[in-house]
């Protein structure tokens, strides 16, 4: 802005590079071109600076990117459970809704319900009422470690028929080498593809129903040869239980949890690893009832058929059939440790927890977006917009030294400063209101400008000789801003000769001495 001010003051300036030039108009970009050319060295390098600025935005908005980062605050929540032994397990209600819901899971493909994760069980605890999605909780805890120690038989299991029936038997021998002291009996009659699972009696016959060693069998006959031929497999299983402290992170949108680690061993007083249960795993398939009431009994006979119709199922629905389950060597056993191992941790809920109410500690994440910038790219453009910074401060500086010998009572830019500088020099006479940029380049060409000393306002200096399309016989504005006058002493015959007079530093009442030019 100040540029054609700063040239003005020193004197002999041309009206392109002062009065027709508009660095504001043109910009940044369009203005280098004219700075170069006519040299204004502070302009251009400013302008490159403002350029060199705009071009850094698109790099500065590919540098950053926003990303879903995870955002850790403190919430302590309400644990209402402990570990010990519930009082309510002869009513075989958990190992029902365990078993129900496993067959569910297996029908339908669920994953495992609230405060359950694969062999883990943990203790309750009230989720926070303001939930987000993708919000989860971490919170040190207590949980049962429930493992099922499932194996194979060591040895083909062959069924024999029993004569004069349509019933077959087998026995099958444990990887202890523990045989069960019944012989399993099924109907072939009844299907060709059957499962089920009995209690083992050893090691411990002594040992309560409800605590002994379990053993799935399944039946299939092969179709495939002929004649058909049943095939029988068997899996055991003795369960165990372990209480820890874990450390368990839940999703608060609908509870389930993420993940479950060990994070110490539990060490405090209680009924499930010391007396009366001493530390033994319930195997949540029988149960010593000793009740007349005949929904309980049912629901025992029903417990363990639905655990073994589960297991079945799964191996139905593999891709080959139930023949492939049965030819792979541990595809049963796989199965069979998967759906026991939900199964035992579902009761476990009902089994190995009472009800306390305890405040603990826990930390909650949110996915939140956040900005990240990548470090080398971010490095460099700083390093360049530092560059860039310091440039123009030195410029600002060099333009201020120039600026401060400016006689400017106004900052210009307005209406009525420009008029102030000008209203009184008299080459105005020459423009009219009408006059295009092409009219006032035209009129204004050849005519030097500067600023007045004494009163900073524009004036003409002089006027170039031999500019075509002057003539200064007949341009009568021409002639007076030239100051070729006859009298010079006399007065004054026109407007317009006053009005040069007034441009040039000269009212009508004041003799003229010859002056030099300033430049």
């Amino acid at each position: 802005m100040y540029q054609p001010y700063v040239k003005l003051n020193q004197g002999g300036a041309s009206a392109e590079e002062t009065l027709l030039l508009d660095y504001l108009y043109q910009g940044p970009f369009f203005g280098l071109f004219p700075s170069l050319h006519y040299k204004h060295r502070i302009v251009f390098l400013s302008g490159l600076a403002a350029c060199l600025t705009f071009a850094f935005q698109p790099l500065a908005s590919a540098i950053g990117q926003i990303r879903q980062t995870p955002q850790t605050d403190r919430q302590d929540v309400i644990s209402t459970e402990q570990i010990g032994l519930a009082s309510n397990i002869n009513s075989l209600d958990g190992f029902s809704a365990a078993a129900g819901y496993i067959e569910a899971a297996a029908f339908h493909g669920l994953g495992d319900p609230p405060f359950v994760f694969n062999n883990w069980t943990t203790a309750e605890f009230i989720f926070p009422t303001e939930k987000k999605l993708n919000e989860t909780l971490t919170i040190n805890t207590t949980a049962v470690s429930t493992q099922p120690h499932c194996a194979n038989s060591i040895e083909d299991v062959v069924p024999v028929p029993i004569p004069e029936t349509t019933s077959f038997s087998f026995s099958s021998l444990s990887i202890g080498r523990c045989t069960p002291t019944i012989n399993v009996t099924f109907d072939a009659a009844a299907g060709n593809q059957q499962s089920g699972v009995v209690d083992v009696s050893c090691p411990d016959a002594s040992q309560g129903i409800e605590k002994r060693p379990v053993m799935f069998w399944f039946l299939n006959t092969r179709t495939d040869v002929n004649p058909p031929k049943r095939e029988v497999k068997t899996v055991f299983c003795a369960p165990t239980i372990i209480p820890f402290t874990v450390t368990a992170t839940a999703h608060l949108l609908d509870g389930r949890l993420d993940s479950c680690a060990k994070s110490g061993d539990f060490d405090h007083d209680n009924n499930v690893t010391g007396p009366p249960n001493n530390g033994e795993a319930f195997n949540a398939l029988f149960f010593n009832t000793s009740s007349d009431n005949t929904f309980v009994q049912e629901r025992a006979k029903s417990i363990a058929a639905r655990v073994s119709n589960a297991i079945f199922h799964l191996a139905i629905l593999e891709p080959g059939g139930i023949q492939q389950a049965f030819d792979r060597p541990n595809r049963l056993l796989d199965l069979t440790t998967k759906i026991y191992t939900q199964h035992l941790s579902l009761s476990g809920k009902s089994i190995y927890f009472t009800k306390s109410q305890s405040t603990i500690p826990g930390e909650r994440t949110s996915i939140v977006p956040r900005l990240w910038i990548d470090p080398l790219p971010s490095r460099i453009l700083s390093i360049c917009l530092v560059l860039v910074g310091l440039s123009g401060l030195i410029v600002h500086i060099i333009n201020y030294r120039q600026r401060r010998r400016l006689l400017l009572t106004t900052p210009p830019g307005t209406i009525a400063s420009i008029t102030a500088l000008t209203v009184r020099s008299g080459f105005g006479n020459l423009l009219l209101p009408y006059d295009n940029t092409k009219e006032l380049d035209k009129k204004l060409k050849g005519i030097r400008f500067r600023l007045d000393k004494r009163t900073g306002a524009i004036v003409a200096d002089e006027v170039e000789e031999g500019i075509p399309g002057i003539d200064l016989g007949r341009n009568e504005a021409f002639r007076v801003l030239l100051g070729h006058r006859e009298d010079p002493f006399g007065q004054h015959g026109s407007s317009s000769q006053a009005a040069f007079q007034a441009a040039v530093g000269y009212p009508p009442w004041v003799t003229k001495t010859k002056r030099p030019s300033v430049y």
